[in-house]
């Protein structure tokens, strides 16, 4: 012990303690620096437990971003469900179309149609979203028929007005599509569905929107070939440690993939 003692002296320059013939007593400098010290001691044990709180507790808010289709149409009966199996948990959703940054802690978790390519992230592939032409039965009806996918480029479409997909769709069907191909262009895919509910023309929609209007129906179903999604649930690594979030992360794991 006095080894230590004398060491601590040597580092801190100060004497510690006077050596008497009843032993060794404490000077003036060394009870205040054990007030200081045992306030460190306090606020590293406060640390602890806070720590060991957090990443214990199941309860509290967790953010999640999605793209506006999926907080809109996929998200609500899900998080219904997650109400019911989770009560002590509340969700900030974020609709965005925009890649929210899970690095910079803009969302806990994100739901992604594209796989996140940052290091730091876990990412898991839930499922393939399936797309395809639709249109209401109302303008069908009106209009001349369909039967093969170049009769596409005669009728009323709606798409996207800076997203290419399905002009490139188009151009490797060997037609030289430009944006004026589409009678209404938007960026907003829940307005794109909405002008197809309307009867506006023909959009090319996630099946899993097309599924809640039965007026709504699929053309070409088996000639017009469009490429699933990939959906993707993603999570910052380390903050999987937390039970609050990793609770989240499984539920929708696992619901999400029904949905589809």
């Amino acid at each position: 012990m006095g080894r230590h003692i004398a060491e601590l002296e040597n580092q801190l320059g100060v004497v510690l303690f006077e050596r008497t013939g009843r032993g060794l007593v404490p000077t003036a400098t060394a009870l205040k620096l054990a007030d200081a010290a045992r306030g460190m001691a306090d606020g590293a044990d406060q640390l602890a437990r806070t720590l060991t709180g957090t990443q214990a507790k199941k309860t509290g808010t967790v953010r999640i971003t999605a793209s506006t289709p999926v907080a809109v149409q996929i998200l609500p009966p899900i998080l219904l469900q997650m109400r019911q199996a989770l009560p002590d948990i509340q969700v900030e959703l974020v609709s965005s179309n925009t890649v929210s940054n899970l690095l910079r802690r803009e969302a806990d978790i994100a739901v992604r149609m594209v796989r996140p390519e940052q290091g730091t992230l876990v990412a898991k592939k839930i499922g393939d979203v399936t797309v395809g032409a639709f249109a209401h039965r109302a303008y069908l009806a009106r209009r001349s028929p369909i039967r093969r996918p170049l009769d596409l480029i005669d009728h009323e479409l709606i798409g996207s007005d800076t997203n290419t997909a399905i002009l490139d769709g188009f151009k490797a069907m060997g037609f030289a599509a430009s944006k004026n191909l589409f009678a209404l262009r938007t960026d907003d895919f829940i307005v794109q569905w909405q002008a197809v509910r309307a009867g506006l023309g023909i959009g090319f929609i996630a099946s899993y929107a097309a599924r809640v209007d039965p007026d709504v129906v699929q053309v070409l179903p088996d000639l017009l070939r469009i490429p699933p999604l990939p959906m993707w649930l993603a999570v910052h690594r380390e903050i999987r440690t937390s039970r609050l979030i990793r609770s989240v992360y499984d539920f929708l794991a696992e619901v999400l993939p029904n949905a589809l």
